[in-house]
């Protein structure tokens, strides 16, 4: 690993308070301000009141303990507002997601090194695409993997990326289509014996703040992290065990889904469905990551049900 000592936890911009965000922000409050650092969040307009308090309740609590809150929105500020903005701030870990829409990401990562921003988490808690590469029909993976250039071009900025997989809870989502528990039935996406790497968002917040913290520091590293790796064979059988009511199994295959995209190219669940039946850089074993090499204990799949699914 690339490292360096000491680790500066003054002026951190923690970008949006999500379900990621939160808890980002909830693992790593009390760390940072044990260590006499700072944490500014950004929020989106509308999210906070008397120019300081957020309207959120979950988010008040931070507030009253000291944490600063700023709004804008990144959609439409201008790159110079951005690089002036940015260049308040030591560390920035980005958790805006895609909301903003294409092209953020490329923009918020342009104007955190012209800011001379030191640290940078960008928003790449997902998948490898150093893997998937560019034209996995996901333009939203296509940008993921221009970010990743555009950091490695540089030496500026110091980078860590928190690969992940997907959020555990988007697996039952209905509108992804793999697990429908309310209609019962499972699709796999590419086949059955095709891998997933998922982490909860907690975990996520978790070990994001282990390897913020790390030191010797982390630099300009992919650090694997994961809550359970599992085939959709053995989601299947799970899920049938855990709901107590026999489950229909379908197969959607990347011919069928890429087929179906041609048809609909604009519909954002085909291209992640599309995109995940690939199979390749979607997953990695479970020895590889950060928690398991540190003894860090995570949440895997049996146990997410357990806890979300009566």
């Amino acid at each position: 690993m690339n490292h360096k000592l000491n680790v500066d936890v003054s002026k951190i911009l923690v970008m949006g308070a999500g379900q990621l965000g939160l808890a980002v922000l909830n693992a790593l409050h009390p760390r940072v301000s044990a260590l006499g650092g700072d944490i500014t969040v950004l929020v989106a307009p509308g999210s906070i009141e008397d120019e300081a308090t957020p309207v959120d309740e979950s988010l008040k609590k931070f507030a009253a303990k000291g944490m600063k809150f700023k709004a804008f929105d990144l959609s439409n500020i201008s790159h110079e507002a951005l690089v002036a903005f940015f260049s308040e701030f030591n560390t920035v870990i980005n958790c805006s997601g895609f909301v903003a829409g294409l092209g953020t990401q490329t923009k918020i990562t342009q104007a955190v090194i012209e800011a001379g921003v030191a640290r940078y988490f960008p928003w790449q808690f997902g998948v490898d695409y150093d893997v998937v590469g560019i034209g996995s029909g996901q333009p939203v993976f296509d940008e993921q993997y221009e970010v990743r250039s555009i950091l490695r071009q540089q030496q500026s900025t110091e980078w860590v990326i928190v690969s992940t997989g997907m959020f555990t809870s988007f697996l039952f989502e209905p509108a992804f289509d793999a697990v429908n528990l309310e209609e019962g039935y499972i699709n796999a996406l590419g086949g059955w014996d095709n891998k997933v790497t998922v982490t909860s968002p907690e975990d996520i917040g978790k070990l994001t703040t282990e390897i913020l913290l790390e030191s010797p520091r982390i630099i300009n590293e992919v650090v694997f992290v994961a809550g359970d790796t599992i085939s959709y064979g053995e989601l299947a059988n799970l899920v049938d065990s855990i709901s107590n009511k026999p489950i229909a199994r379908n197969v959607l295959s990347l011919e069928s889904l890429q087929s179906e995209l041609t048809k609909k190219p604009d519909d954002q669940m085909l291209r992640y469905r599309a995109a995940f039946a690939l199979g390749d850089g979607m997953w990695w074993n479970m020895e590889k990551t950060y928690n398991f090499k540190k003894g860090i204990e995570t949440q895997d799949t049996e146990q997410w049900m357990n806890t979300h699914i009566s």
